[in-house]
């Protein structure tokens, strides 16, 4: 099969967050899936199968297939408008969690996401400053484990203890935010559960941290970074009860999987 990795959220090369994209002729098991996303090592790898004029989309960690994964569904857009389907600019993806759209607009490929509004919880003192060796301002729960912080700074020094972290009963992940210094706002997103101790660029996670930032900062369009050793920028908008997020995507490799 055609395999690529492609940058998702990334300003330059070697930026965002790697990707790997499996283009598929015929429908291959999910097991086989799942050992060749455990073999590309990588966050996310993305398949893909035309299915008439919409396409067929999965996404596996290392160690599990995921419900949803917008910068894999990014990666594979680019894919498919350059290399696939070269030129199409509209495309229609159908996942585990519904209908996807992806557009593109010269360099920059946008998605729709379901608006998720993070609820405010309780959570033992103990437990939380065990895994960050700091406590947060305040804490809820959406897909993720909601952590806010008060400055970027905090943010940028976290050092989660994992194995503590993949012991949590709470949230599927979790996610680190403030405001930030020179943008909106910041996050960091940690997935040990799934193989990923920190994710590069989250769009997923965007479907909480945009609505919850539009909220408390009154605005609708923002620009957020998150802030990984690879970094990532990602462009918000809240519109008619979704979240429209919106990155550029960087090629690395072309290549041929031989199984």
């Amino acid at each position: 099969m055609k395999y690529y990795i492609v940058n998702a959220f990334a300003d330059e090369m070697f930026k965002g967050n790697p990707t790997g994209v499996c283009i598929l002729d015929n429908i291959i098991s999910d097991s086989l899936m799942q050992k060749i996303a455990e073999e590309n090592n990588l966050s996310e790898t993305a398949f893909v199968i035309k299915n008439e004029n919409r396409y067929d989309l999965k996404w596996f960690t290392p160690k599990s297939e995921v419900a949803l994964c917008a910068h894999a569904t990014l990666g594979a857009s680019y894919v498919i408008s350059n290399y696939i389907d070269i030129g199409n600019n509209s495309m229609t993806f159908n996942t585990a969690s519904g209908e996807l759209k992806v557009n593109r607009n010269k360099d920059l490929y946008e998605i729709e996401l379901p608006l998720t509004m993070p609820k405010k919880i309780k959570l033992s003192h103990k437990i939380i400053s065990d895994i960050f060796h700091i406590y947060p301002t305040e804490i809820y729960l959406s897909r993720d484990l909601f952590l806010v912080f008060d400055s970027q700074k905090q943010i940028e020094a976290l050092t989660p203890d994992f194995t503590k972290m993949d012991k949590l009963e709470e949230g599927l992940g979790v996610i680190a935010t403030s405001k930030g210094d020179n943008t909106d706002f910041v996050s960091r997103c940690f997935f040990p559960k799934l193989g990923v101790n920190e994710d590069s660029a989250t769009g997923s996670a965007h479907s909480s941290l945009a609505p919850f930032w539009s909220k408390r900062l009154n605005k609708t369009i923002m620009t957020a970074k998150q802030l990984s050793s690879r970094g990532g920028t990602l462009y918000c908008e809240i519109s008619d009860g979704k979240v429209k997020i919106c990155g550029k995507v960087i090629p690395y490799l072309s290549g041929n999987i031989d199984i």
